[in-house]
């Protein structure tokens, strides 16, 4: 099986909707789905990241990912990645991926579990 390349995606934030989208060739290729955190301090929480089968291998998650914490940074708020694909990229990438305060973890997981259809 041939090696992928990696792609530089568009993404967009469908931030209504709770997705953050990325696009190859107008294709749709993978989504972080993410909630935004009702209580002081704000947050962005990714949930959960897919990446469809045809486009695995592109650097798709990764781009998704570094975007979401970029938006965070405009926005001057933190990320909680409770998704473990998002958790574990932040986790090689400290410079771009500052993790959040233990008391903003602890609110994004009630919220999650007071809220299971936020995802």
């Amino acid at each position: 099986m041939a090696e992928q390349q990696a792609v530089e995606p568009v993404i967009r934030d469908v931030r209504e909707k709770g997705r953050l989208e990325a696009y190859v060739d107008d294709v749709f290729a993978g989504v972080i789905v993410y909630f935004a955190l009702d209580e002081e301090p704000h947050a962005l929480v990714a949930v959960h990241t897919v990446v469809d089968a045809d486009h695995e291998g592109r650097g798709i998650a990764g781009a998704l990912v570094r975007e979401f914490y970029a938006i965070a940074a405009r926005e001057g708020v933190p990320v909680v990645p409770l998704c473990p694909y998002a958790a574990e990229w932040a986790e090689r990438h400290p410079d771009e991926a500052p993790p959040a305060s233990a008391e903003v973890v602890r609110a994004a997981k009630r919220q999650l579990g007071a809220t299971p259809g936020l995802w």
